[in-house]
């Protein structure tokens, strides 16, 4: 069997569980009701002929298998099948048959007992063709029909032989929502090519013959079984007390949502438990503002797993406004501290929740008036106000150019601009200094431009007739 000039991806896994930071666990399994398909792509290539202890790969690694489909007699909801590759064309140096592969027993229900007849009858003689075999699969998933998780087991002692990338062909397969994360068991497989297994899938190293039958007893059970979860949105004190924002929980790398809902804390004052598919990586959104975000997510198998974000947040509060008044739903946009990037349009009136930190606020009034360095601590209500408008009610009798110009912080500044137009009418100023400059559509001439000066009071009232 001819290694492959390295096509796959780096750094590899070990026989334990790998536990993420964001997973923390206790003890309880649950059950799903959903279908689980296990599709073994089981390897007979020729290097499975070398002995490993005191036999043969091939032997050890049959028999094995065997006796874990005995275990699985009477699972609900479960159905198996088989894939081999390298049986059917005898190994010969230089002449790879990179199609020797086939679905020897197709996904269905009560499959073990053909399984283990098929494997009885298979000898181990070919190269090793696993991107090849993998795209196959997803043929062997296609033709069964509802829904369910589809589950690739990847037993081998080698890495692709036929020069292609069976890394890209996990990606899309699971990009197209076909299967979940490959389970790959490398038995007895050189330390030099086990680090081209992870970017395929789980790996679990088979390193010697008494350790391959606890590994597939460990990842048969993640494939089948389901597990439970909470989300913990933490205060400032670390405490999972946040509660009621919109989650979702994405299925990595193919995008799906897992689940799209509203965070909430039970009668106990605990967030729910959810049930979950324990095998995929998963990326959560926590839809808080601005929005949080903790990604590659992977939970410990038949126990209860915590996926801990921090989210410490208090308010910004823009109520506190007089009744009726001119900046009531004013809208307001709500950018970081030092940020241009724009998380949110508030409105004036209301009161809304925010992530602990500092932000500045805009105000769309004319002018514009930025507040700037607003800290909100956890748990905080801030409440934010800006000084009431005053009105100016305007007559030209006629079309004309011109405008109103505010007068402020060493600046002149249009703000509302007369563009041919007749401008009569209502303008809500914010307190200042102002120019009103005025010349007829008609008049020919720049000395015909009228000026008025205006100071806008809060809440006061202003008439202006050319």
């Amino acid at each position: 069997m001819k290694p492959s000039a390295l096509c796959w991806c780096a750094a590899l896994a070990t026989v334990l569980l790998l536990l993420p930071h964001t997973a923390r666990a206790q003890n309880g399994t649950p059950e799903s009701g959903e279908t689980t398909r296990i599709l073994f792509v089981f390897d007979a290539s020729n290097s499975m002929n070398a002995f490993w202890g005191q036999r043969r790969k091939w032997d050890v690694a049959r028999e094995l298998l065997s006796a874990s489909l005995d275990s699985l007699y009477g699972q609900e909801n479960l159905e198996l099948g088989l894939r081999v590759y390298g049986h059917g064309t005898k190994h010969v140096p230089g002449k790879q048959d990179c199609d020797d592969t086939e679905l020897i027993v197709p996904l269905g229900p009560g499959r073990n007992l053909i399984i283990q007849q098929e494997l009885k009858k298979l000898r181990a003689q070919g190269t090793t063709p696993i991107a090849r075999s993998l795209l196959r699969a997803a043929d062997d998933f296609a033709m069964r029909e509802g829904p369910g998780r589809n589950v690739i087991l990847l037993i081998t002692d080698g890495i692709e032989a036929c020069d292609e990338d069976p890394c890209a062909v996990s990606r899309a397969l699971q990009a197209q929502g076909v299967t979940i994360k490959p389970f790959i068991i490398g038995i007895g497989l050189d330390e030099k090519y086990r680090d081209t297994f992870q970017c395929v899938g789980r790996y679990f190293d088979a390193s010697r013959p008494e350790v391959f039958e606890e590994v597939l007893d460990i990842v048969i059970d993640q494939a089948i079984h389901s597990t439970t979860a909470q989300v913990d949105l933490l205060n400032a004190k670390g405490e999972p007390v946040v509660t009621n924002f919109a989650i979702d929980l994405l299925e990595r790398p193919s995008g799906h949502p897992v689940l799209e809902a509203v965070h909430t804390l039970n009668s106990a004052g605990l967030p729910d438990t959810l049930s979950l598919n324990p095998v995929p990586t998963y990326d959560l959104t926590v839809h808080t503002l601005p929005p949080v975000q903790l990604n590659g997510i992977e939970l410990t198998p038949k126990i209860h797993n915590h996926i801990t974000v921090a989210a410490p947040t208090g308010f910004i509060d823009l109520t506190e406004t007089r009744p009726h008044s001119a900046l009531l739903d004013v809208p307001v946009r709500v950018t970081q501290k030092d940020s241009c990037a724009h998380i949110h349009t508030q409105r004036v009136g209301t009161r809304e929740r925010y992530l602990a930190g500092t932000y500045d606020l805009e105000f769309a009034t004319t002018p514009v008036v930025r507040v700037e360095g607003v800290t909100i601590g956890d748990g905080r209500i801030v409440p934010v106000s800006i000084p009431e408008p005053g009105m100016l009610t305007l007559d030209t009798g006629t079309a004309g150019y011109g405008g109103i110009l505010y007068l402020g912080e060493g600046q002149r500044k249009m703000v509302v601009p007369f563009s041919g137009q007749n401008p009569s009418g209502r303008y809500t100023l914010q307190p200042g200094k102002y120019v009103v400059m005025f010349r007829a559509k008609h008049a020919s001439k720049t000395d015909l431009t009228v000026t008025r000066p205006l100071d806008i009071r809060a809440g006061g009232s202003h008439h202006i007739d050319f």
